[in-house]
């Protein structure tokens, strides 16, 4: 390929549909409008995969001059650069820090119930390991997709632990979701994304692992029920376009507060903070009161390491005089200093 068609070819994005942040990725891209492929990561782009991939997982962004991108936020912190306009964040430093906090609580804490539920129940199971097996195989026969779908759901449903799901945290996983969707939804009946009339990275964040939900039958049956407000806002997160502007705090207060008071303070970041207490002590695991119920799981070095991120990321704010009493009243603060 000459010079002049490498800054011309698209973006390729390898990734999987049942992966939340492969689509994750592919709507940030399509909302800014940067032209991209979709490779599916089957069977045929696999090689290909394995060749450009530092770690075997998706989403793997390969940019046109041959650069492979890995980790969904670094990817669209590096995109942002390249790709400035429309901006991803908004320019107010108090709302921008709550887009990325809520970014952060999708990603570490979002992820839980998204997986427990996939994994936990025998029709998200077989629903899940079916469409994943049609995705990575294309042209495979009936009896391939079906011996293929029980090696997936086999070698799936152990890694339950890896975020904390068992009998005993069930209750504090299912009550976290149901809570998220009982928060969201009257905030979203109002306004077409979280934070008013343009997407922003807490959009993406938390679209990535409630779109998973929405495909699978336990979730998407109490979303439906529910949740109809985040049902038309994945529709939405699809394919998104900005539809006016951020609004300010005190209007986004009354519905999105909960969320960082009931979720983001009261659940995600002692668990974040469990975590990495536990990880500086070199235990191999921990457990926390989360809602007044233990939580044990397995110490994660990578959710240390994006916490020490998110505190940096504050600590880099400027004028914190409208943020730090937001995250006091939220029960955010103590966890973040």
């Amino acid at each position: 390929m000459h010079n002049a068609d490498l800054m011309t070819a698209p973006y390729r994005i390898f990734g999987v549909e049942a992966s939340p942040y492969s689509v994750k990725v592919r709507s940030y891209f399509r909302y800014k409008r940067i032209p991209h492929q979709w490779v599916v990561r089957d069977r045929t782009a696999m090689p290909e995969f394995q060749r450009l991939a530092k770690l075997p997982l998706v989403p793997l962004v390969v940019t046109p001059q041959g650069e492979a991108l890995q980790d969904s936020t670094p990817i669209l912190e590096e995109m942002e650069r390249r790709h400035p306009d429309p901006a991803l964040q908004p320019n107010d430093a108090t709302l921008a820090f709550l887009s990325a906090l809520l970014e952060e609580y999708a990603d570490e804490w979002g992820n839980k119930p998204m997986f427990h539920y996939r994994w936990t129940y025998d029709d998200d199971q077989r629903s899940a390991a079916e469409r994943i097996a049609r995705e990575s195989m294309p042209g495979a026969s009936a009896d391939e997709i079906a011996s293929a779908a029980e090696m997936i759901r086999k070698r799936m449903v152990p890694r339950l632990k890896l975020v904390g799901s068992s009998k005993a945290t069930r209750g504090v996983i299912e009550a976290s979701f149901e809570r998220q969707l009982r928060i969201l939804d009257p905030h979203l009946a109002t306004r077409s994304f979280l934070f008013g009339g343009r997407p922003t990275l807490a959009d993406f964040g938390l679209f990535g692992q409630l779109y998973q939900c929405a495909t699978d039958p336990t979730p998407a049956r109490l979303m439906q029920e529910g949740a109809r407000h985040v049902l038309r806002w994945i529709e939405r997160m699809l394919d998104p376009h900005a539809e006016g502007d951020v609004e300010p705090w005190t209007s986004l207060e009354p519905t999105l507060f909960p969320l960082l008071r009931d979720e983001v303070g009261a659940v995600f970041l002692p668990w974040s903070t469990a975590n990495a207490r536990a990880l500086e002590r070199g235990e191999a695991s921990f457990e926390v009161t989360l809602g007044g119920a233990p939580f044990a799981q397995e110490t994660q070095k990578y959710h240390a390491k994006s916490l020490a991120v998110l505190r940096a990321r504050l600590a880099a704010v400027a004028d914190r005089s409208a943020l730090d009493p937001i995250l006091e009243r939220a029960g955010c603060l103590s966890w973040l200093a």
